[in-house]
């Protein structure tokens, strides 16, 4: 069983810690790369009204289909579930490959493993098809991008946050079958019937 926050071994917390900061550096590297070029259209006036339309609907629909859909209510409570999970089921891969680990690429079950492996292979033929576009349509792409991925890493800092100083996994760690940890019991009869945020 694992032990609450309070009680968790400094060696399980680096554990998770290391898998988690791969993670968001992973996600705030590609940040770092499409933000300049999603401003750049915006400061250099090269927009016009219906260029501003069409960023706008393009980034409202990333922040609710990418943002909310895909990280806050799948990847991110999954993710920082897998870290803290982790942290108490280490293996050598597993440590040496913690963000993958974490991000669901091994150790998984079968519809996490598809998923994780389906989204890398859509995003690197996106990417692929993006890098062709000028400008300004690569800026209004990516600022999509960047708000979905911006909204993305708080959420998984949230989670993970709140699964360290708490006393449950903010969600199913999705691993294989026989594996998975058992919960801590909740403090209240409300908490148990509240469940956990499933993947």
């Amino acid at each position: 069983m694992h032990a609450p926050a309070t009680q968790r071994s400094p060696s399980a917390t680096l554990i998770s810690l290391w898998g988690m900061i791969g993670v968001v550096l992973i996600i705030g590297s590609a940040l770092w790369r499409l933000t300049p070029l999603a401003i750049e259209p915006i400061a250099d006036g090269s927009l016009e009204a219906w260029h501003w339309a069409i960023m706008i609907g393009w980034t409202a629909f990333n922040a609710y289909a990418e943002g909310y859909r895909g990280f806050q209510k799948r990847f991110s409570p999954r993710t920082a579930a897998r870290a803290l999970y982790l942290g108490h089921n280490p293996t050598p891969l597993r440590v040496a490959l913690a963000p993958l680990f974490c991000m669901g690429f091994f150790g998984a079950t079968r519809r996490v493993l598809i998923a994780a492996w389906v989204v890398l292979l859509a995003v690197a033929g996106l990417v692929a098809l993006v890098r062709a576009l000028d400008q300004p349509w690569r800026g209004i792409v990516d600022a999509g991008v960047v708000v979905g991925l911006g909204w993305g890493l708080l959420t998984l800092i949230v989670f993970y946050v709140l699964g360290l100083i708490g006393d449950r996994m903010p969600a199913d760690p999705q691993v294989p079958e026989g594996q998975a940890p058992e919960e801590i019991p909740p403090s209240s009869p409300a908490e148990a019937s509240a469940g956990d945020v499933r993947g």
